[in-house]
């Protein structure tokens, strides 16, 4: 695998420009343009020295419902290395462009509590593709490193659906992955509710820096094959943990599925069930209780609950230490 080191961080509108350019006919013909290539590149990008701000924590924060504290919330080093993503996605010899992929799953390690002024080097990596009934998959995986030791991982599993599928095969793609190991024939009773604004794709988007058309406005989202705007999938994951800070420990691992998108403005309802070695959570429609997301939480100083025969799992528990 070859590794590039960056000296800063990727600007990720020309980047935006770039993974979308795909979508014009003829132009993956160009260099710089992705599409041209037909497998994931081997490659890695590295950055050092990077500190999250403070003043665009708290504004993350606002924006998730998480609480001010002097660490960062589990799912900030995503929006770090976001810029990296985009990057590896960008390339001209990457075989599909960034925009219009679907977030399907996203799993988060966090080894240790990340402070508020500490310097992260990050490191975000392709992995090959995959085949699924709906496309192809493969998965970014980002890591966090502090003076050399690791203490933070994410891996985004991303969809590229076949070509002509739109809202319909997104919805497809959501609700046809394998149930969440945490799901149950009786769905547990709601602990809160949340009213989600039509802007709300465009003020996560101010924080995170994800300005992926299909959650910015219908105007943009229409072209994707989705009737509206959508929320980010990273959003609701991270409104999840934040229902859940209170029972977060200092290290633990996390995933979600992402089923049916949530089409803006929304009312959503949060469930959550389980004790101190796993909590299950659930985001659904509040009047037909679909579910829009499926979660699993557990300490990293036990077992993993999910990890028993699932070779994928324990890849990336043991990736993890």
């Amino acid at each position: 695998m070859a590794t590039r080191t960056l000296d800063s961080p990727p600007r990720i509108m020309p980047l935006y420009v770039r993974a979308a350019a795909p979508m014009i006919p003829g132009a993956s013909l160009l260099p710089f343009v992705p599409g041209r290539g037909k497998e994931v590149p081997d490659v890695e990008l590295e950055l050092a020295g990077v500190r999250a701000e403070p003043e665009a924590v708290a504004a993350y924060a606002r924006v998730c419902g998480f609480s001010l504290r002097d660490h960062l919330p589990a799912t900030y080093p995503h929006v770090l290395a976001f810029p990296l993503h985009m990057a590896v996605m960008a390339d001209g010899s990457f075989p599909f462009g960034a925009v219009g992929l679907v977030h399907v799953e996203n799993r988060i390690d966090q080894l240790r509590r990340i402070g508020l002024g500490e310097e992260l080097t990050l490191r975000v990596r392709p992995t090959k593709l995959e085949p699924h009934s709906r496309g192809q998959t493969f998965s970014l995986v980002s890591e966090a490193s502090i003076d050399g030791e690791k203490v933070w991982e994410g891996t985004s599993t991303m969809l590229c659906r076949q070509r002509g599928s739109g809202m319909q095969e997104a919805r497809k793609s959501y609700s046809e992955r394998t149930p969440n190991s945490g799901e149950t024939a009786e769905a547990p009773p709601a602990s809160a509710e949340w009213k989600l604004g039509g802007d709300l794709g465009r003020r996560y988007a101010a924080v995170s820096g994800d300005r992926n058309p299909i959650h910015m406005h219908s105007l943009t989202a229409k072209p994707l094959g989705f009737p509206g705007a959508i929320a980010h999938g990273m959003w609701t994951k991270a409104r999840a943990l934040a229902a859940l800070e209170s029972r977060l420990p200092g290290a633990f691992g996390v995933e979600v599925r992402f089923r049916k998108p949530i089409l803006l403005p929304a009312r959503v309802e949060f469930a959550q069930t389980g004790g101190e070695e796993e909590i299950d959570f659930t985001v659904r429609d509040t009047k037909r209780g679909t579910p829009h997301l499926n979660g699993r939480l557990w300490p990293l100083d036990t077992e993993d609950p999910g990890s028993a025969g699932n070779p994928k799992t324990q890849a990336g528990r043991s990736n993890s230490k």
